[in-house]
């Protein structure tokens, strides 16, 4: 442990992050559109009879513009005559994990407006030239509104939407400063094929999960009340994630608004995805510390071996973290920070997720595919969005800034990496010099002498927006009438954190087991003394 009280990693070599913008003045303001457009973004007619009172060249423009993009389209599907076609295998996209969404996917208009926004607004705050973080930089958001024809702050796309942004320096900050994030990296990640892979949420939220095609990122959708409360905290947790760059809490790097006309509002964050895209996960848990209801029934999860397990069925196979003093010490004093500021902030209901890797069954059961790809943006189509428009009157460096930017996505080759690139850390290099993703981004085994073990963990803490709040307090009544109110997931804050670190620390070779959370544990004991 350092003096400033930071954990300190084992001796380890950190890849230096390259610097894909350099620095730029300061930007100046963009004169504004004439009352016609802005009165026009905002404008919804109510029936048939309110589009008569368009203007008759407005109409024409749009619809030319809709001709234009038709004969593009019906020329791009029209190979050149001395061009061999790509086999359909070729040409098939391939996502990781999940379900692939492409153009007749359900959520496929939902996805692209997410991945559209996400690339205008990320973009446009890179643009700008670094300064300090404010108070108001917290509460701050930026609003976009995407339709068929454009402006000078928006590219054209295929749907009309509205997008908004929320804290774009804060997580501008926390994306380059604390998370290590290349920004070109992170748009090329997201954003250089329109691709994302879905995927259920194995919890009760609702909530969708949708993968970056890399398998790095995470587009969460979430509840407008979990949004509410990260935009409350979000300035105790930059200082928190600033305070221990080795925290075990999930990462945010983004969060953002879409909503369709005449639809309901979508809010989502963009996440650190645990599990890497290169090792198979042979088991996976979910511990919350609870042992009331928290068991995932054994013969579903021998027929599924990607089944999310709990509490019960860690205990009841006898599942423990194998971790030798110098890792044990690391793990449960960042446990302990983190625990305390989750506590301080009022959540509950937080779990450690843990994925294990076992190196002698390797990746034979093929899981998961470990072949990566790198993508390039297509710009040529008229389907895409093209880089935002912009005024000669901008600084030079801002110019430059942003076409450097820009140069970096579209130089990324569209290949199958070779032998000697496909280095499976390289998607990793965000985080090789924190002490729980060193090794092949997880943490592994290491026995009493410190020596590593045949075992890798994917771990952190995640679901931390849940505040203990009225409804919570009920539930915490109704279900501590019918089992042991201290053994029940809603408990107080304070009650959970300690509930939560006793547990992991029992799990820990050595603290003793967890056959003691089992539920009736405390009422056998008291009988055999």
């Amino acid at each position: 442990m350092s003096p400033d009280g930071h954990l300190q990693p084992p001796p380890s070599s950190r890849m230096p992050r390259r610097n894909t913008i350099g620095s730029g003045s300061a930007s100046s303001s963009r004169p504004s559109r004439s009352l016609l457009r802005s009165h026009q973004s905002t404008f919804q007619p109510a029936d048939d009879t309110a589009f008569a009172a368009l203007d008759d060249d407005i109409l024409q423009q749009a619809e030319a513009i809709r001709r234009e993009r038709l004969s593009k389209r019906v020329k791009a599907q029209q190979p050149p005559a001395d061009v061999t076609p790509l086999s359909t295998k070729d040409a098939e996209p391939e996502v990781l994990v999940g379900n692939l969404i492409g153009e007749g996917h359900v959520n496929y208009v939902l996805m692209y407006n997410m991945l559209t926004g996400i690339r205008t607004a990320v973009s446009r705050c890179q643009a700008k030239i670094r300064r300090p973080l404010t108070d108001e930089d917290y509460t701050a958001a930026n609003k976009y509104s995407f339709d068929i024809v454009g402006n000078e702050l928006t590219p054209s796309a295929k749907y009309d939407f509205k997008f908004k942004d929320y804290a774009p320096w804060v997580f501008r900050v926390l994306r380059e400063d604390h998370f290590n994030l290349d920004p070109a990296d992170y748009l090329l990640s997201l954003t250089a094929k329109y691709i994302l892979s879905e995927l259920g949420s194995p919890g009760k939220s609702g909530s969708f999960f949708y993968f970056s095609r890399d398998y790095r990122f995470i587009i969460k959708t979430i509840h407008h009340s979990e949004h509410k409360y990260l935009l409350s905290i979000l300035k105790d947790y930059h200082a928190h994630v600033r305070d221990n760059p080795h925290t075990l809490i999930s990462r945010f790097y983004g969060l953002h608004r879409v909503k369709l006309p005449r639809g309901r509002k979508i809010h989502f964050v963009i996440m650190n995805n645990l599990f890497p895209p290169h090792r198979d996960i042979h088991e996976t848990y979910d511990l919350k510390g609870s042992t009331v209801g928290r068991e995932y029934p054994e013969e579903k999860a021998r027929e599924n071996p990607k089944a999310v397990l709990k509490d019960l069925n860690w205990i009841n196979r006898g599942r423990t973290l194998e971790l030798g003093p110098m890792k044990r010490a690391l793990f449960e004093e960042q446990l302990r920070r983190d625990t305390k500021f989750l506590q301080s902030m009022n959540v509950m209901d937080y779990s450690l997720l843990i994925g294990i890797h076992n190196m002698q069954r390797g990746n034979r059961d093929n899981l998961r595919r470990n072949t990566l790809r790198v993508f390039q943006p297509d710009f040529s189509s008229g389907d895409r969005p093209q880089p935002v428009r912009r005024k000669m009157s901008l600084m030079k460096a801002q110019q430059a800034e942003a076409k450097f930017l820009r140069r970096a996505m579209r130089q990324s080759d569209p290949r199958e990496l070779t032998d000697r690139e496909a280095d499976p850390t390289a998607a990793l290099a965000d985080r090789q010099h924190l002490v729980f993703y060193q090794d092949e981004g997880g943490m592994r085994a290491t026995d009493e002498a410190n020596g590593d073990l045949d075992t890798i963990y994917y771990l952190g803490v995640i679901d931390i927006l849940t505040p203990y709040n009225s409804f919570k307090k009920v539930e915490h009544l109704w279900k501590g009438m019918s089992a042991d109110r201290h053994k029940i997931s809603p408990v107080p804050p304070l009650e959970y954190g300690n509930r939560f670190l006793s547990f992991l620390y029992a799990s820990i070779r050595g603290g003793g087991g967890t056959e003691k959370f089992k539920p009736g544990a405390d009422k056998e004991k008291e009988k055999t003394e």
